[in-house]
């Protein structure tokens, strides 16, 4: 009897240490990283795989994901819906599914925000010199005001999946379409079997779980009075970061600089912050809310934050800092 037990001993150790040896042996994921120059801006994806030609087979199918939502939705991409609604005389459109999630999504938001966040803003960007022309002086009184006839979403209409607007109405998609392509590249990454990942278009960020080493993604946040310093880290897991700031994009007019976040409403760029950094469970909605927090209040972001499960930080014009009580850095 006792030896028996004694075998069983020894074929019980044999077996943990068989399966131990195969759990050794098995391969580290390696590392591997793309850049594109997408949307105007360099966009960067890291993905763990054990297989290098697979990696780059699947990195480049979200990279093709990025570039058919560039194509079917920029407003800048003279191929797109966008481009040929609001320079070809055409005032409608029909939305598939997809377009019907971006849109409502956005006119959520223009009325959380009273009409705050507002992407008909383009005629006022392009006074201001955001577009092909630059300006030598700052727009006048009467300037903005003609333009000002020309912005409010209120005059687009969505019913039944056929998106109409009127004439002298213009989109712009800078405020949102990054932060979509790049989560609708996370699905693509996702459903090709990436469990660790990483997609930045600079403003905006993604993150599939952590890092294959168990390490959480880390994130530098610029100091916007200073670009070569930092404000701090930001460690997210599963998350996705949305920042809009004064020094992102700009122009220069008699020496001054004029950053590209307007407030409608008196046609100026909003003066008042200097950045805003969004977490939320998608890209999509961190740049929109992050768009959205530079035109309200502190006490509507911090209800907006605790009602919608979304951190944020401010940098403030006096370079003072106010975040939600879980942003950390």
């Amino acid at each position: 009897m006792k030896k028996l037990k004694t075998n069983k001993f020894l074929k019980n150790l044999f077996l943990i240490f068989f399966i131990v040896s195969i759990v050794g042996c098995k391969k580290t994921p390696e590392k591997f990283t793309q850049e594109r120059f997408l949307f105007g801006t360099y966009i960067q994806m890291i993905i763990y795989s054990d297989n290098k030609e697979k990696a780059n087979s699947i990195m480049e199918k979200a990279f093709n994901e990025i570039v058919r939502i560039d194509n079917k939705y920029n407003s800048k991409n003279k191929n797109s819906l966008i481009y040929k609604l609001n320079n070809f005389e055409i005032e409608k459109i029909e939305l598939d599914e997809e377009g019907k999630y971006i849109f409502n999504e956005i006119q959520k938001m223009y009325e959380i925000t009273d009409g705050m966040y507002d992407i008909t803003i383009e005629p006022l960007l392009k006074l201001w010199g955001f577009g092909e022309e630059a300006r030598k002086s700052v727009p006048s009184q009467k300037e903005i005001e003609e333009v000002k006839k020309n912005i409010d979403f209120s005059k687009v209409k969505i019913k039944d999946g056929i998106l109409t607007k009127e004439k002298n109405i213009k989109i712009d998609t800078g405020s949102f379409l990054k932060g979509y392509a790049i989560d609708r590249a996370k699905e693509i990454l996702r459903e090709n079997g990436i469990t660790n990942g990483f997609i930045s278009s600079i403003s905006s960020i993604t993150t599939i779980n952590r890092k294959a080493d168990g390490s959480l993604w880390k994130i530098g946040l610029q100091n916007p009075e200073d670009q070569n310093k930092r404000l701090g880290i930001l460690e997210i897991e599963n998350e996705s970061i949305g920042v809009s700031g004064d020094y992102q994009t700009y122009v220069e007019i008699s020496g001054k600089k004029y950053h590209h976040i307007m407030n409608k409403n008196t046609g100026y760029p909003i003066n008042d912050k200097k950045m805003v950094v969004v977490i939320s469970s998608s890209a999509f909605l961190a740049d929109i809310y992050s768009t959205s927090f530079f035109g309200m209040t502190e006490e509507k972001i911090k209800n907006f934050s605790n009602e919608n499960n979304v951190e944020f930080l401010i940098v403030k014009t006096d370079n003072s800092i106010t975040k939600s009580k879980n942003f950390k850095i």
